[in-house]
């Protein structure tokens, strides 16, 4: 199974063999029905991917999203807060004006 360049032709299809060999790589457990199937679909997509990698895309631009995108964030302006007595007092524990929380993993205090 090795990869194919545009100008070698449909890739080889796959057997049986090849799918139990992926099947063992992946740590899947296939039964022989699963393989023949596995075999037929996994064949239709690499045939799928042959003809999208035969287009004639020489003239297209590469881009990282099919439709452009702009910011849509809102911009990072510094506000005022709520005092901190405000929000400890809402808080369920607060010990040394901080939030107090459960120990975790162990950790000495």
């Amino acid at each position: 199974m090795s990869p194919t360049t545009p100008d070698s032709g449909p890739p080889p299809a796959l057997g049986r063999q090849d799918i139990a060999h992926l099947a063992r790589l992946a740590r899947l457990a296939v039964t022989d029905e699963e393989l023949d199937r596995f075999a037929g679909q996994l064949g239709a997509v690499l045939d799928a991917v042959a003809q999208v990698q035969s287009a004639d895309a020489g003239d297209v631009a590469p881009t990282t999203h099919a439709v452009p995108l702009t910011n849509v964030l809102r911009p990072d302006v510094a506000t005022p807060s709520l005092p901190r007595d405000v929000v400890l007092a809402a808080a369920p524990a607060a010990e040394d004006d901080r939030f107090r929380v459960p120990r975790i993993l162990g950790e000495e205090a």
